[in-house]
């Protein structure tokens, strides 16, 4: 009874986020994690993402703001990055991701990559603050 107690808690504490992108390629080749709350700063996230003339998913900046997580350039496929979640904390957010590496002896293409997983969420001016999990695949 106890763990479905606390299953149930955890669940009523993750706010709401929608996927606005994910991917394996992305413009950004540095590792970055990105918080915007205006559109004149999506439109450039956007750009620096997509290159020029990509135009950016519509958002409500009076009512939400948009999390991201870049990898930057990878040497090989076999990467991964997914925003798990995004929890109220005592200053404003924390956003979890998962970043997911290449197992041992792998087979991979031999291709730059450049993960990257943008979410939509609701409103905040605290803190952001982004908490990685990073673990081997298959």
């Amino acid at each position: 009874m106890v763990p479905l107690v606390l299953a149930t808690l955890f669940l009523e504490a993750l706010i709401p986020m929608t996927s606005i992108a994910r991917g394996g390629i992305s413009d950004i080749m540095e590792p970055r994690e990105a918080v915007v709350r205006s559109a004149g700063d999506w439109q450039t996230l956007w750009r620096d993402h997509g290159g020029p003339g990509a135009m950016a998913p519509e958002v409500d900046f009076s009512t939400e703001m948009v999390v991201g997580v870049f990898l930057g350039a990878r040497n090989t496929g076999g990467y991964d990055v997914e925003i798990t979640g995004v929890e109220p904390e005592a200053k404003g957010l924390v956003v979890r991701y998962t970043e997911t590496m290449p197992g041992p002896g792998a087979m991979l293409a031999q291709v730059i990559t450049s993960p990257f997983h943008l979410i939509r969420v609701a409103r905040t001016d605290g803190d952001v603050r982004f908490e990685a999990i990073r673990k081997r695949g298959r």
